[in-house]
């Protein structure tokens, strides 16, 4: 009979206790899987924004990346300086002061409040591309520009931000005396614009249903609405022709961005055309510069705006319009250095003068 060495039967031993270990192993792992699938069937992602972000049924957000910081400071290439003030507790701002002409008979420069787009979800006044852009803005128009962090979507929903931008404007023109001395000490409260998208529009309409000039002395020069972000339940042609994927993420950002909406995407504040709308004759400015890009989805939109503004709504205003031949959405930001870009910054500059 044979009996196995005692070296064997220790090593048969070892290996019987590490393939049951590694058993355990595999079995615990099965199991977490099978939770975690369980997690995610329970909680799928409704709405997928790669490569920025994702929306989870229980309304949880995962931004996918982290994003660019560029830090203020005097910029080399333009000569425009900057530094980041606090606003509110909720609201901050990045504020740009181009170099001042010290031969000027004045150095009170116009007052641009700026909202950046990315619907309400992307960037921020630290974000290299929106930096860029504004330094470059800031020193071809020789004026200031209050670039403003809003709370963002989809962790804060309409209308947070909004209510945000109105705050700023707000403290702006409340001119208090702890109000940033850049403010105080260059900035015309005769020539205040805003400029941005969307949220120009809804500011403008608020301006004007709510008094702010009377109520403070600020006077609303004009507004520039940069690609705003305008939609509807019934497509247009260039939204009709726009990638699919594109389409589908625009169609269904109004929803996500403010699901407490009973109108969908007919509400006023992102179709101000709708069935219902407030007046455009409410608008609670004189002058506007509407700017689109011929490749922009939302052009339609932008165009249409224009016509019921100039034409049919009784706005007791003057507008002009300006569009980018070949160009796509924002694309001064994703192109700072084109000649469009230039173009658009010249046709700015001459708007404010």
């Amino acid at each position: 009979m044979f009996l196995p060495h005692p070296q064997l039967i220790s090593l048969m031993q070892m290996w019987s206790a590490r393939a049951a270990g590694i058993l355990l192993y595999i079995m615990v792992l099965s199991l977490l899987s099978g939770i975690s699938r369980m997690a995610s069937d329970n909680n799928p992602v409704i709405y997928d924004y790669s490569p920025y972000f994702l929306v989870y049924k229980d309304g949880s957000v995962k931004r996918l990346k982290a994003e660019e910081q560029t830090p203020p400071g005097l910029d080399p290439l333009t000569n425009v300086d900057s530094k980041d003030i606090r606003i509110s507790a909720d609201v901050s701002a990045r504020i740009y002061l181009p170099a001042i002409n010290i031969n000027s008979t004045s150095t009170k420069l116009s007052l641009i409040l700026y909202f950046r787009g990315g619907g309400f979800c992307i960037f921020s006044s630290a974000s290299p591309i929106v930096h860029r852009h504004l330094n470059g803005l800031a020193a071809v128009s020789s004026s200031i520009i209050l670039s403003v962090d809003y709370r963002r979507a989809p962790e804060h929903h309409i209308p947070v931000q909004y209510d945000d931008c109105w705050a700023a404007l707000e403290w702006v023109a409340s001119h208090r005396s702890d109000v940033e001395p850049w403010l105080l000490d260059h900035a015309d409260y005769d020539r205040v614009y805003l400029a941005g998208g969307n949220i120009v529009h809804n500011l403008a309409m608020r301006v004007g249903s709510q008094g702010m000039i009377s109520s403070y002395s600020l006077k609303l020069a004009g507004t520039i609405l940069l690609d705003p972000y305008f939609w509807g339940k019934n497509l247009t042609a260039s939204e009709k022709a726009a990638d699919p994927v594109l389409r589908k993420k625009l169609d269904q950002l109004w929803g996500m961005i403010c699901p407490e909406s009973t109108a969908g995407n007919d509400d006023p504040r992102v179709n101000p055309l709708a069935v219902g709308a407030p007046s455009l004759a409410d608008l609670g400015c004189t002058r506007m510069l509407l700017c689109t890009s011929e490749k922009d989805a939302m052009r339609d939109r932008a165009l249409m705006y224009y016509e019921a503004l100039t034409k049919s709504s009784g706005w007791r205003g003057t507008a002009e319009l300006y569009e980018a031949a070949g160009e796509d959405h924002e694309y001064y930001l994703n192109h700072p250095d084109s000649n469009s870009t230039a173009m658009l910054r010249a046709r700015i500059a001459a708007f404010l003068t």
